[in-house]
């Protein structure tokens, strides 16, 4: 053999074509046959052997199948740095493929045959939606709504009590809901008699039903107890109404509080009110109303068509004291503006109903002197807006003054007209100046006033003459 030529090391399995194209893979692109045919030898050596050492780990198990398993034990008794990842379920089946007999083989992974008819009879399987946060309602007003987030509520399974009947306490003096109007049942067909050993349940539940804690049982009855009748002791009230205002546990008790208000505004009006400790009840149940305002814990928009009835009622109603009338219905428009300046962004259209039925009361008429002074206050206590529109615009201060015939008898509300006519223009400050009749530069400002006011009101209006010109020129003069 000649000593020039190099003899070339032969290899099995792997060949060397294979080392040339790691090779390339990584760069090296000047790899010799000889180095490729040394390192083709090498890693079929390590092959065979991790090969044999895999075969005893199936062996051992007493399998005749090698698995992916087996070959990460032999890489561990080997030391060296096994393969990463998991074992499939199902490890794939190679077939051998070849083309023509010189040709070498291609392995490759064969393919599953899939049923349709099997997959579409199959339960079909969806992927679930990712992680997301979403906002729902745990309570409202203390009642768990039914709804897929929140848990089910345990079934009450003990007898429910008889409901007492004509709105009575339930118990401890604490009103019950009213009861559900139910429909009467329907009439039987026929066709189908009715069994006789089926009986229809006979008893009401209540709409809503609310549970009271023995705690907030008797802090009603201690809290009714101490208001109505008004004590002979201030502080006690006093200490009443503070609690209302400030306590921010009593909103399962909200209800209960503005019906027992409601009900015994009514009551009262219905008794009829003729001396100051019978009006003295009114202004209690306007105090225990503006703390219920005040409180800023209590969520109270859903009970604001319950407030707004017993208020405008005392504010409207022409058979209150003589002696403290004026006191209430200032109270009362001083409790509706404190409602409206806290609930009318919210309700934007409550504004505008509350002075369409002031403005009714004022303008309409055959009503009395006292609703007519009550729809002045009232309207005081919407706006100067409102004032402006029923007083001026509306000619609600002339139809007032067209029924007047004098000062006796007449001071509340003709200071109820002149209050709410300050409060849309100051009056002068200074030594006022009247406006006289027979000058030519105030006869049309008199002529004015009292097209506007009437003769009544424009004659007390002429003693301040830059006042009156303010009032007429509006509310950008």
């Amino acid at each position: 053999m000649n000593g020039k030529h190099k003899a070339r090391i032969q290899t099995g399995v792997y060949k060397p074509e294979s080392i040339k194209d790691v090779a390339e893979s990584l760069g090296i692109t000047n790899l010799s046959e000889d180095v490729a045919s040394a390192l083709a030898s090498d890693v079929e050596y390590r092959i065979h052997q991790v090969v044999e050492e895999a075969s005893r780990f199936t062996h051992h198990a007493r399998r005749t199948t090698m698995t992916p398993s087996d070959i990460d034990h032999a890489l561990r008794v080997l030391n060296i740095e096994p393969l990463y990842g998991h074992s499939p379920a199902n490890p794939p089946r190679f077939r051998k493929a070849q083309a023509h007999p010189s040709a070498p083989p291609v392995y490759f992974v064969e393919d599953e045959e899939l049923d349709f008819d099997r997959l579409l009879r199959e339960e079909k399987i969806f992927l679930p939606k990712g992680v997301s946060w979403t906002a729902h309602w745990l309570a409202v007003e203390g009642v768990q709504p039914l709804i897929p987030e929140n848990p089910p509520s345990i079934p009450n399974t003990e007898p429910e009590p008889e409901q007492p009947a004509n709105n009575a306490p339930a118990q401890n003096g604490v009103p019950s809901s009213p009861p559900r109007t139910q429909f009467p049942p329907t009439p039987p067909s026929p066709s189908r008699p009715v069994s006789q050993s089926v009986k229809r349940p006979s008893t009401k539940h209540p709409l809503v039903k609310h549970v009271l804690s023995r705690e907030l049982q008797l802090y009603y009855n201690r809290l009714t107890g101490s208001l109505i009748p008004p004590p002979s002791d201030p502080a006690k009230r006093t200490a009443a109404l503070a609690s209302l205002r400030i306590d921010a546990g009593l909103q399962s008790l909200l209800p209960y509080l503005v019906r027992w208000v409601a009900e015994g505004v009514v009551n009262s009006l219905k008794a009829g009110l003729d001396t100051e400790a019978e009006g003295r009840i009114l202004e209690v149940w306007l105090e225990v109303l503006g703390a219920l305002l005040d409180n800023s814990n209590f969520f109270i928009e859903p009970y604001l068509h319950q407030i707004l009835p017993p208020l405008l009622s005392i504010l409207l109603t022409a058979t209150l004291p003589l002696v403290n009338a004026t006191h209430l219905r200032t109270l009362a428009a001083q409790t509706l503006s404190r409602l409206l300046t806290a609930h009318s962004t919210t309700y934007p259209s409550l504004s505008p109903r509350l002075m369409k039925t002031l403005l009714l009361a004022l303008i309409s008429p055959g009503k009395s002197k006292g609703t007519r002074e009550g729809a002045v206050r009232g309207l005081m206590g919407v706006g100067k807006e409102a004032t402006r529109k029923g007083l001026i615009e509306s000619g609600g201060v002339k139809v007032v003054g067209d029924e007047l015939d004098g000062e006796v008898g007449n001071e509340s509300i003709v200071a109820a007209v002149f209050d709410a006519l300050i409060s849309l223009r100051t009056p002068s400050a200074a030594e006022p100046v009247p406006l006289d009749p027979e000058s030519d530069s105030d006869k049309p400002t008199v002529e004015r006033l009292r097209e506007t006011f009437g003769d009544f009101f424009a004659r007390r209006m002429m003693n301040d003459g830059e006042w009156a010109r303010a009032i007429l020129s509006g509310p950008g003069g």
